[in-house]
């Protein structure tokens, strides 16, 4: 039994679907998760990582968690999935958990629970994901406009579903042990490329309006805490060399490589029509 937490996300949905499809018995966890979520056959635990009894149910008779970053008790959960005899942990944290770790403390903490926890584990530190872009989906429907800061600053953005297809990897296979893995996509892609991409995908113009750091800050305030404001708009706007750069980590793991920004926003399209 695999255990998936985080399985109605943007990684965890495709995940739970990747694992059924090789054949493994998965356990598909959320707050608020119900069957329909889930293809036939997919155990569902409605659980909250924030609270550690909730989770122990999902956990018994798992050999290996997909663990997200999410709660505050870190050791907690790690010490659950001991008890319940879980031998593999794969942790989906993020990239600044190594390039800023001050700012993404949160995710260091997981990471270090996980790494002393005496069981199997491997680390995916995932660069800025694709599926971000969604936060442009009502003003494109609405409006055709897509507005970011720094236009034309480059990330290599990720697809969620590359970082599924490598988390069923290593839950799924040998030769991960004690290893943490960076995951991006294929080349770095700037705000404004995003944009076009999506206008391409859509078969529509879409206007790309260049924020200032101001206002970009404002809008993340309003779901984001300034801390994480500060430092998202940093790596926006400033990236480290290390940032900046391609891993050959998802090439190396899947033996393809990976997919870019292009290549998600054809796949939904839908959620900006």
């Amino acid at each position: 039994m695999i255990v998936v937490t985080g399985a109605t996300g943007n990684v965890g949905r495709t995940l739970v679907r990747m694992l059924v499809g090789a054949g493994e018995q998965v356990t598909a966890v959320a707050r608020r998760i119900t069957e329909t979520d889930v293809p036939p056959g997919v155990r569902v635990v409605a659980a909250d990582l924030g609270d550690v009894e909730s989770l122990r149910p999902a956990l018994e008779g798992a050999k290996a968690v997909f663990l997200l970053v999410a709660g505050e008790d870190p050791q907690g959960v790690v010490g659950a999935a001991k008890s319940a005899g879980v031998r593999r942990l794969v942790l989906l944290s993020s990239q600044g958990a190594g390039t800023r770790p001050q700012v993404y403390a949160h995710a260091g903490r997981f990471e270090a629970a996980v790494r002393g926890s005496g069981l199997e584990w491997t680390i995916l530190r995932s660069g800025g994901m694709a599926s971000n872009a969604l936060a442009w989906a009502e003003p494109v429907r609405l409006h055709r406009t897509a507005a970011a800061p720094f236009g034309d600053v480059g990330l290599p953005f990720v697809d969620p579903d590359d970082v599924a297809a490598v988390g069923a990897a290593v839950l799924r296979e040998q030769g991960h042990e004690d290893a943490t893995y960076t995951l991006t996509g294929p080349a770095p892609v700037t705000p404004r490329e995003r944009a076009a991409a999506l206008a391409e995908a859509l078969a529509e113009p879409v206007h790309f309006v260049e924020q200032t750091r101001e206002e970009a800050h404002a809008e993340m305030a309003r779901f984001m805490p300034l801390p994480v404001v500060e430092g998202t708009l940093a790596i926006l706007g400033d990236p480290t060399e290390e940032e900046r750069r391609v891993s050959p980590d998802v090439e190396r793991i899947l033996g393809r490589t990976p997919h870019g920004f292009d290549v998600w926003a054809t796949r939904n399209a839908a959620a900006f029509r």
